[in-house]
């Protein structure tokens, strides 16, 4: 357990940095929901799962599927606070947390599934909150094996599927996105149930998604912190 959490902490650093290994060789990823967190005018990859977190009020939360490997598939829209919060008024002992959940594209759809739009929302909640309660007064999550696999029934199926070869695009298009009412104030219905468990990248707890993939990602931050040396392909056989 204590090596599956190094090797994840290592790819989130990859992925906080925005570091591509130089290399002719295609890269191996997976296709999942990301988590992160808007401040400072742009996006950074969460360092802890979303029931770990605990956001402030005026806190901006994102969710993003999409297929990732080394770099990070951020949220294609702003975290703007004031454009998704700035109607509703605050209330006492209460926070507010702008939301932001993009399902991505077509391209990063599995099995042909049409992504819905992306989506802000604000999420009024108690200051206790973590990021997983904030993300399930929106929409209903599933849950499997550790992972936040579904957000809002998308994708239908799958969870964390490992894609070879993947085709990531420099550069996302911008999107605009669909602003809904406010989540549980008092003139809104309660949030929905909270999930017991919800972590921002695939991992292996038996018998579920396969480990080598992060491993993988893992050997290309040892080796660019050694040197910058191309990325031999391996798979560990005994994972």
């Amino acid at each position: 357990m204590i090596a599956k959490r190094l090797i994840l902490s290592l790819l989130a650093g990859v992925l906080l940095a925005g570091t591509v290994a130089t290399t002719a060789q295609a890269e191996d990823g997976y296709r999942f929901w990301g988590y992160y967190q808007y401040a400072g005018g742009q996006w950074t990859f969460a360092q802890k799962g979303s029931e770990a977190v605990v956001p402030a009020d005026g806190s901006v939360e994102g969710w993003r599927y999409a297929v990732g490997g080394t770099k990070p598939r951020t949220p294609r829209a702003a975290g703007d606070f004031a454009t998704i919060c700035g109607a509703t008024p605050a209330e006492t002992g209460k926070k507010r947390v702008a939301l932001v959940i993009d399902p991505g594209t077509p391209a990063d759809s599995a099995s042909g599934e049409a992504p819905p739009p992306a989506t802000g929302t604000c999420v009024v909640t108690d200051l206790k909150a973590t990021g997983a309660k904030v993300l399930a007064a929106v929409k209903p999550v599933r849950i499997e094996k550790g992972l936040t696999c579904g957000i809002g029934g998308y994708p239908a199926t799958s969870c964390g599927d490992p894609v070879k070869d993947i085709k990531v695009p420099a550069t996302d298009e911008p999107v605009k996105l669909e602003i809904g009412p406010a989540v549980g104030s008092a003139t809104t219905p309660s949030p929905a149930a909270v999930p017991t468990n919800s972590n921002q990248a695939p991992t292996d707890d038996g018998g579920g998604t396969p480990l080598t993939g992060i491993l993988a990602a893992a050997f290309v931050v040892l080796l660019l912190a050694g040197g910058g040396l191309v990325l031999a392909r391996r798979r560990a056989s005994q994972h």
